[in-house]
């Protein structure tokens, strides 16, 4: 009692944890940018504590870098990319506050800066271990050098810095010897000199992603002699052929993932002598490469520590399939997408000999039947993924199988399939169910989904696209059974009202609703969303055209984690649009036809949402807004896309709004 007296006496009743409780309370925030913001104003000590103790940083905008230099001293891990303009003396500026703390840093989406910045950013951070400089196109071999000064840097991302050259390349190999991570794609200046430079000097490499480089078999014999590397990304290398790795010598015994997807000039040949001695290789991507024979089955024969391969795309036989059931490895995981050429007797060889499959990919697999299902549910017992998009030869008796005997199963897309209401009372037995994917299953109704809502408690993903049996009934029963749901597609369903959008506000964890060709939406329901979904980041109201002003409101008011929007068709005004404009993170905006939509208010709204980054506008607009808009928004590191896209006036019988010789697929 006496101390419940003293705490009720204190000016500030949280001065009874220490700071190793708050500590612990703040770590547990990390995942949440809202908490951590309502944890520092609780009080000053807490304001305080959360000051000193926040390592990550990630601004919504470039000018509100400068703010927070002062304000965070202990910054580990800085995320930029959200910040399109980051100019030299902010670099600057962040290496000096954080000169002793900075560790890892993410410019991936900026630009404005130079080799001028980046140089103070290297030699004044000098326990800076990770910079991704990914899509800086503009980059050139001086910013290369000036990288070079980070010495104890481990991990670099140069993807798509298509200026750089080998002489950049070879002051980083010189530089930066501590390297263990180096992604390299699309890099096209890139050849075999400065990839081989980096392998003789950069010893410690353990990734090394060359997708889609100019390179050929020269610089392999280098890569091949790292004692390290674990991750080798060939993706794409049209130089690397047959002839040329089968004059190889050396072997890469450490190497675990080799990924040769779209190397069409690579087949067993090439790809037995590039994997000879890699005894403990555990993941191979032939996606979109060699075709699937008896010869490559051989070649990978006894490589037992293999557990998963990627064949989408190729070309499969039927003595291809039996010859990878006779492997000395187990699979885990196997991915036949698009696979040309598979059949049940492929499948049924293929399961039969990898009975330990936790994830099985055969979507657009046209030739399979219902015998494949049920061989693949009675050999593979404790799948976790199972994706078969678009199997149309299966038939509906085919999903009851799944539900009785995959149980574990985590995901499953069974879109455009003939999957009823029976087989979602079956599948509704997987408990530990987190991602279902239905779009276009036509034989689907409430009653499949109340299954679903019952039995599946855990489902965060939820795909309905085009089920145009569901309506508002389905949609609550999924709504009360699956509180933790993130992303729901209802697009494109006529029979869907404000109801389900008020069911689904139940979901506190949504972050992702698409509704567009939902007639029936209003503003109503959509405010109800804006409400109780704070998390909201994505949402798609296209030719929702009873959404107006009032439901932007209700979103700029409550959902300021929003960063995509498209409002096509919608029945929104300027002074909706403009209101969006409190929501700080909106990045990506879609506004085509707005009838409501004046020049001078969409220039208001434009200029207000300073966290843009994309923005998609019909072209009838780009010469009624001022010019000074374009040069002001894209030196802020805004991107427009312009669509010249007829208004949709014919509405079909399905209910799609159509423009004359227009598809549905095309709308």
């Amino acid at each position: 009692m006496k101390k419940l007296n003293n705490c009720s006496n204190m000016t500030n009743p949280f001065d009874i944890f220490t700071n190793e409780i708050i500590h612990t309370i703040l770590d547990h925030l990390n995942d949440d940018p809202f908490a951590k913001k309502s944890f520092s104003l609780v009080c000053k000590s807490f304001y305080f504590i959360e000051r000193l103790h926040r390592k990550s940083l990630k601004p919504l905008r470039s000018e509100l870098l400068c703010r927070t230099l002062n304000r965070y001293p202990s910054i580990s891990h800085l995320d930029l990319s959200l910040c399109p303009s980051v100019d030299d003396p902010s670099l600057t500026s962040l290496s000096v506050s954080w000169k002793s703390t900075l560790r890892s840093i993410n410019l991936s989406r900026s630009r404005d800066f130079t080799s001028i910045g980046l140089l103070r950013l290297a030699t004044n951070c000098s326990s800076l271990v990770e910079i991704d400089l990914s899509n800086g196109t503009e980059l050139t071999d001086s910013a290369a050098k000036a990288i070079a000064e980070a010495k104890s840097l481990e991990r670099l991302i140069l993807a798509r810095c298509k200026l750089i050259t080998d002489i950049g390349i070879g002051c980083v190999a010189v530089g930066c010897k501590k390297l263990r991570l180096l992604c390299l794609r699309w890099c096209l200046r890139v050849t075999d000199l400065g990839v081989g430079l980096i392998a003789m000097k950069c010893k410690d490499l353990r990734s090394l992603d060359l997708s889609c480089l100019r390179i050929t078999e020269k610089c392999l014999p280098h890569i091949l002699q790292l004692q390290h590397l674990e991750d080798l990304i060939l993706e794409g290398c049209l130089g690397i052929d047959d002839e040329g790795l089968v004059t190889l010598k050396h072997s890469c015994k450490s190497l675990k993932m080799l990924n040769l997807s779209k190397c069409q000039n690579v087949s067993h040949v090439g790809l037995s002598s590039l994997t000879n001695g890699a005894e403990h290789l555990k993941q191979l991507v032939l996606a979109y490469g060699p075709l699937v024979t008896t010869d490559l089955g051989k070649c990978l024969l006894n490589y037992s520590r293999l557990k998963s391969i990627s064949l989408d795309g190729c070309l499969v036989t039927c003595s291809g399939t039996k010859s990878i059931g006779s492997w000395c490895a187990s699979l885990r995981e196997l991915s036949l997408s698009k696979c040309l050429g598979v059949t049940d007797e492929c499948v049924s060889f293929l399961v039969q000999a990898h009975r330990e499959l936790q994830k099985l990919d055969i979507t657009c697999c046209r030739k399979i039947t219902s015998a494949s299902i049920d061989c693949i549910t009675k050999s593979c017992t404790f799948l976790t993924s199972l994706r078969m998009e678009s199997c149309s030869l299966v038939s509906e008796d085919a999903f009851l199988l799944i539900g009785q005997r995959c149980q574990f199963l985590e995901e499953l897309d069974v879109t455009d399939n003939e999957i009823n209401n029976e087989g979602l009372k079956s599948i509704s037995r997987c408990s530990k169910l987190c991602s279902l994917k239905l779009g276009i299953c036509l034989n689907i109704t409430d009653d499949g989904l109340t299954h679903i809502g019952s039995g599946c408690p855990k489902l965060e993903e939820l795909d309905l696209y085009r089920c145009l049996g569901i309506t508002d009934v389905g949609i609550a029963k999924i709504a009360c059974g699956c509180p933790t749901m993130e992303m729901i597609n209802i697009a494109y369903n006529d029979k869907i009202t404000d109801s389900s959008l008020i069911s689904l506000s139940q979901c506190l964890r949504l972050k992702i609703l698409e509704i567009r060709g939902c007639p029936s939406v209003s503003t109503v329901g959509l405010s109800a969303i804006a409400g109780a979904c704070r998390q909201l980041e994505v949402l798609d109201i296209k030719k929702c055209v009873n959404i107006n002003d009032n439901g932007m409101l209700a979103l700029g008011q409550s959902c300021q984690n929003l960063r995509q929007i498209n409002l096509s068709y919608c029945s929104v005004t300027d002074v909706g649009l403009l209101s969006l404009a409190s929501t700080n993170r909106l990045q990506n905006m879609t506004i085509l036809h707005l009838t409501g939509l004046t020049p001078n208010g969409l220039a208001a709204a434009l200029l207000a949402c300073g966290g843009l980054t994309k923005v998609k506008l019909h072209t009838s607009l780009k010469p009624l807004l001022p010019k000074y808009i374009f040069g002001y928004m894209e030196g802020r590191g805004c991107v427009f896309h312009w669509r010249d896209k007829a208004f949709q006036k014919e509405i079909d019988p399905n209910g799609w709004q159509l423009h004359a010789g227009m598809s549905p697929e095309a709308a």
